[in-house]
Order: C-alpha cells, then structure tokens, then sequence
C-alpha cells in the first residue's frame, strides 16, 4: 500500500495538540479554543524577551501585545516571563514550549506561503536583518528609502551580526544575514546567494606626514594600526592578513566599520577599509586611500537565508530587492 505523507495543515494540528498535553492539563477538545495569533505572539515574546519589541516585530501596538501575553500566562497556566533585574528571562515551562511552538508556525508558515502572494503596496510584514553597519550605509540606505514609498507597511529590521547567527535563522528569529561568503562559517543548511563585490584599500589622513602617493610594506607594518573587531566573526582584512604572513600588531579597535575611517583626520593611523566605503566617506572624512603593500584578495558580500524560506512570496520579494539594489551599486 502506497503511505501518503501527512499534509502540512495535518502536521501543524498534531504538533499544536502535543504542545498543549506536554503540560498534563490539556485535552485534545482544549485545541478548538486557542487562538492561533497567540503562537505567533508567544514566538515573537521569547525571540525578544521584551513586550515592546515583541509589538513592533509583529507591527502591533504594544498594549496589543501586552495583552496577549496576558492571555497566554491565562493559557498555559504559567508566567512564560519573569523579570530578572533589568530583562524578562523565560520561564521552564515557556522554554519547553519554544522549540515545537517555532516548528508548527514554521509548518504552517511553509503552507501558507505556497498559496499566498505578496503585494508590497499593501500587505503587512516585518523583516529582520543581520548586517554590518557598511552593509547598512552601502548596499541598504538606498533601498530602504526606496521601499519606504514602494512598501509603506513593510518594516525592516537590521541588526548587528551576532554570534547564534545561524541559529536565529534556524528558530525563525531572522529572515536573512548578509556577511561576506569568507567568513561565513556556520556549516549549517543554508541557502545562499552572491551580492557584490567589493575589496581592501589602505585609507590615511589626507595630511598624513609620512606617507606619500605610495605606502611601503615596512610604514604598513610599523605605522599605528586601527582596526575593526567589532563581532563575533573575525574580520576579513584581518584573515587576509594572517593568511599572507603579515603579523600586523593593532594598536586601537573599533566595533564600527563607519566609524573607523572618521577616526583617521589629523593622526598617524592607518586603517584597511572597505574601498566602497572609503569612497563613499572620504571626502567628509578627509582621507587618502591607496593601494595596500601586499596583494589583498576581493571580498564577496552574500545574504544567506534559511530553507523554509525559499517558497515564501514576501521572502522571494525581499530577496529580489536586495538582488536589485546590489546590481544598481555598479551602474
């Protein structure tokens, strides 16, 4: 006999009442009377561990959102949020529903998303981002200006690249990272796709006394050296770096790709900076760039994002429209 797998509808109503008996005070006829919003609020709760965050994510006020974690508290029996000084910390019990709540909206997200469409000029969503702060100044200023008449109910989230990365696209708390393809390390099942590329370039003040049209290897190596480590990820100009025997001791760091070439103006430090970037600031920043001593490979910017997202008509948008602003950076 031929086994017909379970639909997606199927698999979500099964995982939603094994949910709900894991707490030993529920009965299958208990399923009828929960409002599926409230998982969607409960999931966007313990991504954020915070109301008012929480109520922007899902674009809703946030007495909205108070009330529905009133609501879940009223559910499960349970406070699900407790504060702990200064944050909210889940519960036991909110930390053993988290995990099988995400994977029946994520099934549910899979079926709704391959029969729905996305019309920006009108439907609602909220998208989250992991990117650097040259990401957000390079590739997606434009863009967002852009969507702000194209998508007037779409928010956009952008956040720094954190360390749990790819965990947080697994467990639906991110849509997509952009980061560049060579440190991206996480050896989880992502989907991924080139963006631009882009490459390093010394960048010094405009007057810097010593260095003139040229900078030799021995003034890149003794000179005071400013550098980005400013994430869990290590940087590419220092990978490059080690890779190629230069042991380049760093004097300051920066946690801000921007800020770095504003900190050059009027001393002896010299950076490596994103060549996109350094154009883009050199004037305000009155800063020279020039061609690194050693011979410095390119560096490809990519946004990864999670399988389950692949069929997702407002993720297919997302993903286009940053494919679009990335193709307009070298027209």
């Amino acid at each position: 006999m031929e086994h017909t797998p379970p639909s997606d509808s199927c698999r979500c109503h099964t995982s939603i009442r094994l949910i709900l008996e894991e707490s030993g005070r529920w009965q299958v006829r208990d399923l009828q009377r929960v409002d599926l919003n409230l998982l969607v609020a409960f999931d966007a709760l313990m991504a954020e561990r915070s109301v008012t965050r929480a109520a922007e994510r899902m674009s809703v006020g946030q007495p909205a959102m108070s009330a529905s974690l009133a609501r879940l508290r009223k559910l499960f029996d349970d406070p699900l949020l407790v504060r702990d000084g200064r944050v909210f910390v889940p519960t036991p019990v909110a930390e053993s529903l988290t995990g099988p709540i995400r994977q029946s909206l994520s099934i549910m997200e899979g079926a709704l998303g391959r029969r729905r469409t996305f019309d920006p000029a009108v439907d609602q969503q909220t998208f989250t981002l992991l990117a650097s702060d040259y990401v957000l100044l390079v590739l997606l200023r434009s863009l967002l200006s852009e969507l702000a008449a194209e998508a007037p109910n779409v928010r956009i989230n952008v956040r720094p690249i954190s360390g749990d990365y790819a965990d947080q696209l697994r467990r639906g708390q991110i849509d997509l990272f952009i980061v560049p393809r060579e440190i991206e390390r996480s050896g989880a099942p992502l989907l991924s796709e080139d963006l631009f590329q882009d490459r390093l370039v010394c960048a010094i003040d405009i007057d810097h006394p010593e260095i003139g049209e040229t900078i030799s290897r021995e003034q890149f190596e003794t000179l005071p050296y400013l550098a980005y480590d400013g994430g869990p990820l290590p940087s590419a100009a220092q990978l490059q770096l080690r890779a190629r025997g230069v042991d380049r001791a760093i004097d300051v760091t920066t946690q801000s790709f921007v800020v770095a070439p504003l900190m050059l103006r009027g001393t002896r430090f010299l950076t490596l900076l994103h060549e996109r970037l350094g154009r883009g600031l050199a004037a305000q920043a009155q800063i020279r760039l020039l061609e690194p001593p050693v011979e410095l490979t390119s560096i490809t910017e990519a946004m990864f994002w999670s399988p389950r997202h692949q069929d997702s008509p407002a993720h297919h948008w997302l993903r286009e429209r940053i494919r679009q602003a990335a193709a307009a950076l070298d027209t």
